[in-house]
């Protein structure tokens, strides 16, 4: 017996497409004026608001052979409310915009609706979608862009690191480093293509691993809880924590000692995309739940740029992942 034809994109044209989708995405508890007119309202209590964008594209940021469109949901969502935390900010509102190949099955379009809901109803309660905007193209492009809150508070920027703080991480570091390193290796054909039945079996096999990089779950209530508890810099580890690490040195004029009794192996100063908060914190103060401290903030050494150091011993590599250096081409 034939199966029907899944049902695309093309065959239904966006404005029914768009009424299917709708009513799977998650509502934001913040939206005066929510999807369906030509731009959103939200409400903004704190009279400021903490804004964010990002792009996924097929081939450098995602392959549709390994990640579901329930997982590029999910995705989308918690790549951009860690961008939020880590400014210690409350995610309200996400705007998202996607440009797919009109072949697309409508049910993968759910799925991904789907995938952002639970997202946001597991990370950030009370954040949702409220607009963006559907196109098509050949390449599968997702935009993402998050509002959030301060609630009173100040901002927690890259560059408020001194001298005497404590370096302290929430979340996982190394496990989405480790996940693609098996899709690479394991997940591929004789020829190196991606292959979704080998990702499937990894995923059952390594479930952690593979998990935390096609729908990582970062700490996302940790970022607000940073900044109530004195946080004086924090970022989302999405590029390497050595990387990343750098970025807050290099902002705060520092340098940034890790041990590697806290971090651990090479995944994790290299690996990025697990999405966890690095945070510097008073040394006089308490380090609250969940963060843990793996490292220490010092003043930059006579001679010296600011910078990292670990165990001591300054971090010459650049470590993690930059787009430009990194990206040969291919979608695979």
């Amino acid at each position: 017996m034939t199966a029907e034809p899944a049902e695309t994109l093309r065959d239904i044209g966006e404005t029914a497409v768009l009424q299917r989708i709708f009513p799977r995405l998650p509502h934001a508890d913040a939206a005066l004026v929510g999807p369906g007119d030509d731009a959103a309202v939200v409400a903004a209590p704190d009279a400021r608001i903490v804004i964010t964008t990002d792009t996924m594209v097929h081939g450098p940021d995602f392959r549709t052979a390994w990640s579901t469109p329930y997982d590029l949901g999910w995705k989308a969502a918690a790549t951009n409310l860690a961008d939020v935390a880590a400014m210690g900010a409350t995610p309200t509102a996400l705007v998202v915009a996607l440009t797919i190949p009109a072949d697309t099955p409508v049910a993968d379009l759910e799925a991904f609706a789907d995938g952002m809901r639970e997202a946001c109803a597991a990370l950030a309660r009370g954040c949702g979608v409220v607009g963006g905007d559907l196109g098509v193209s050949p390449t599968f492009t997702i935009a993402v862009t998050a509002i959030g809150d301060l609630v009173g508070g100040d901002p927690v920027l890259r560059s408020g690191a001194r001298p005497g703080d404590v370096v302290a991480v929430a979340g996982q570091l190394g496990l989405a480093a480790k996940g693609l390193a098996l899709l690479f290796a394991r997940g591929v054909d004789k020829e190196g293509v991606p292959e979704a039945r080998r990702a499937r079996n990894l995923r059952s096999r390594f479930p952690a691993e593979v998990s935390a990089q096609l729908a990582p779950r970062p700490p996302i209530y940790a970022g607000p809880v940073a900044a109530l508890s004195g946080a004086t810099a924090m970022l989302d580890v999405s590029d390497g924590l050595l990387l990343d690490a750098r970025r807050i040195a290099q902002a705060s004029g520092v340098t940034i000692d890790l041990a590697t009794e806290g971090t651990g192996v090479a995944e994790v100063l290299h690996g990025g995309e697990d999405h966890a908060l690095l945070a510097c914190f008073p040394g006089s103060a308490d380090v609250p739940p969940p963060f843990r401290v793996i490292g220490r903030v010092l003043s930059v050494a006579e001679g010296a740029d600011p910078g990292v150091t670990v165990d001591g011993a300054p971090a010459q590599e650049r470590g993690g992942w930059d787009p430009y250096a990194e990206w040969a081409g291919g979608a695979g």
